[in-house]
C-alpha cells in the first residue's frame, strides 16, 4: 500500500517508542517526537487503523500498538530481534530514533568521507549542522562522529560529513589490565608509598588489608597530603581514596571506557571472583589506541 509521508513518520516513531517502553503509546507523544499537531496525528492514527496497522488500546493508560502488518509495510519485520544502534546529538542521545544502517558514500575519495545514515525514527528533529555520534555498532563496536549536512525525509535517512571513526576494543579488561597488581598494605606510610611508586614507575596502587580492598592512593593524593602538612610518616590510609571503583575482570574495556568517563577518574580496580587481580589507567587505555 501507499501510505503518505506523516503516515510513515507517525508509524515509525510508533514502533520505536513503543519498543523503548513496551506500552501502548498516546497520540500526544508521537506529536511530541515530530513536533506535530496532537490533533493531526490523532486524525492519521484512524486512517492506519483502519489500514490495520495500529491497534488501539483503550482505557486512561491506553493508546496505540503496531500491528505485525505495520512492521512487514516498513520492511522491518526483524525489528525485535535487532540490535538497537543509538544516536547522539549534542552528546545526548536521542531516545526516540535509532540507527538502522549506515552506508559510506564516499569510501574511496581521498579528502571526503560522508556517510548515508538510515534511521528507525524522525528525521525531522535533527537540523543541519548538528553534531551527532552513531555507535556503537554491535558487531564491531565501532563509534562514528560527524556532521548533518543534508536529510531526506522521505527515506528517513540523514547524510553526515565523517569527522572522526573509532573501533572500540572487544576484548575483556583482563587482556589490557597491568597484572599482577602492585598494591600497599595498610600499614604503609606515605613515604613508602612514594618509595613504590618511584621504583614501580607507576602513579598509583590500591591500599590492602590481606584480601580486602581498603581504597586507593595515587601521587596527587601523597602531594595533597604533604602539602596539607602530613608527616611522610603518616600511615598512607589517612591520603587514601575509599570510594574505589572496581570492574570485573570479564567486562569489555569498551564498557570501562565509559565508566572512565562517566565517573571522571583515572583508574580502576580489575577484580575477579571479588578479589583484587589488576588495575587499568587512563594510560593503559590511551596504549590500546596508539597500537
Amino acid at each position: 500500500m501507499d501510505l503518505s509521508l506523516i503516515q510513515k513518520e507517525i508509524l515509525i516513531t510508533l514502533i520505536t517508542l513503543y519498543h523503548q517502553h513496551s506500552r501502548a503509546i498516546k497520540g500526544e507523544e508521537i506529536a511530541e517526537v515530530l513536533k506535530r499537531n496532537p490533533g493531526t496525528v490523532r486524525n492519521q492514527m484512524q486512517s492506519l487503523k483502519a489500514l490495520g496497522l495500529v491497534d488501539g488500546v483503550p482505557g486512561p493508560k491506553g493508546g496505540y500498538n503496531p500491528s505485525t502488518r505495520a512492521y512487514a509495510e516498513l520492511n522491518i519485520g526483524e525489528y525485535e530481534r535487532e540490535y538497537m544502534v543509538p544516536i547522539s546529538r549534542g552528546g545526548v542521545e536521542v531516545e526516540s530514533v535509532n540507527v538502522a544502517e549506515v552506508d559510506f558514500t564516499t569510501l574511496c575519495h581521498p579528502d571526503i568521507c560522508h556517510a548515508l545514515i538510515k534511521l528507525i525514527g524522525s528525521v525531522k528533529i535533527f537540523d543541519i549542522g548538528d553534531e551527532i555520534t552513531v555507535g556503537p555498532t554491535p558487531v564491531n563496536k565501532m563509534l562514528i562522529k560527524g556532521e548533518v549536512f543534508g536529510k531526506d525525509e522521505v527515506q528517513s535517512s540523514l547524510l553526515i560529513s565523517i569527522g572522526e571513526m573509532i573501533s572500540l576494543p572487544k576484548k575483556s579488561v583482563r587482556y589490557y589490565m597491568s597484572s599482577p597488581l602492585i598494591s600497599l598494605p595498610s600499614t604503609a606510610t606515605l613515604k613508602d608509598a612514594a618509595s613504590i611508586f618511584a621504583r614501580h614507575h607507576i602513579h598509583g596502587a590500591p591500599v590492602m588489608d590481606g584480601d580486602d580492598l581498603l581504597g586507593i592512593v595515587t601521587l596527587s593524593d601523597l602531594a595533597k597530603a604533604i602539602d596539607q602538612g602530613f608527616d611522610p610518616s603518616t600511615p598512607v590510609t589517612r591520603a587514601m581514596t575509599s570510594d574505589v571503583i572496581e570492574v570485573e575482570a570479564e567486562n569489555k574495556l569498551y564498557e570501562v571506557i565509559r565508566r572512565f568517563k562517566e565517573k571522571e577518574i583515572g583508574r580502576v580496580i580489575v577484580v575477579e571472583d571479588g578479589k583484587p587481580i589488576g588495575i587499568i589507567t587512563q594510560t593503559d587505555i590511551i596504549g590500546v589506541f596508539l597500537l
